[in-house]
């Protein structure tokens, strides 16, 4: 671990190239002490321009780790996917997930930043033979928002991040209960017309980009 931690170092002070590397790391699998939401957020503070270009690296990098793990899951199956969630003893819950609600399961946890299992569902949606595009499509999307989101926030808090918490605090929990709430809602209706999976391109059977 003390490894990964003078690595993480090391590529924090290599500014925007360094978000790269560490969003990719990261989405690879690859555990990376600093947090990617927090050094993006930190390059916000210089500038909106410097933020918006780590964002934007990092929304590459994500992406390409992303990728990483989708293809490992569709190279080693089910079988390999299901050792990984046994390990963690919520196999059939985290299945039951993904067979319903499809790859909106991927794009819930790259868009909020909360201790979600983004790892095993980009793993389950290799497995699954999701198509790739619509997942490309999920993680670029989700990723986008969030990391384009903290840049902007960055930006905004300038010098000063507790006055800006103390006079729009209420607004951003605001506008995270309505974003949860939101997506609640989408998820309660694909549910209700039994179109999740298609809709979400979680389609078994399909190999192809």
């Amino acid at each position: 671990m003390r490894v990964f931690t003078i690595v993480a170092d090391i590529l924090v002070a290599w500014g925007p190239p360094g978000v790269f590397l560490l969003a990719a790391l990261d989405s690879g699998g690859i555990p990376i002490p600093v947090g990617v939401d927090l050094l993006v957020l930190t390059v916000g503070l210089e500038s909106f321009a410097m933020g918006s270009l780590a964002a934007a690296l990092a929304v590459l990098g994500s992406t390409l780790g992303c990728l990483f793990l989708f293809q490992l899951g569709r190279k080693g199956g089910e079988a390999y996917v299901d050792r990984k969630l046994r390990a963690q003893g919520r196999a059939a819950r985290f299945r039951r997930w993904y067979g319903r609600y499809g790859l909106l399961t991927v794009f819930v946890p790259v868009l909020v930043p909360a201790p979600l299992p983004t790892k095993i569902f980009v793993l389950l949606a290799g497995a699954l033979n999701a198509r790739r595009l619509p997942f490309l499509a999920a993680v670029i999307g989700g990723r986008s928002l969030r990391y384009f989101g903290l840049a902007w926030l960055g930006a905004n808090l300038g010098s000063s991040p507790s006055e800006f918490l103390r006079d729009h605090g209420l607004l951003m929990v605001a506008l995270a209960v309505g974003l949860f709430a939101a997506l609640a809602l989408v998820l309660k209706l694909l549910e209700r017309r039994g179109t999740a999976v298609t809709i979400t391109g979680a389609d078994v059977g399909d190999k192809s980009s």
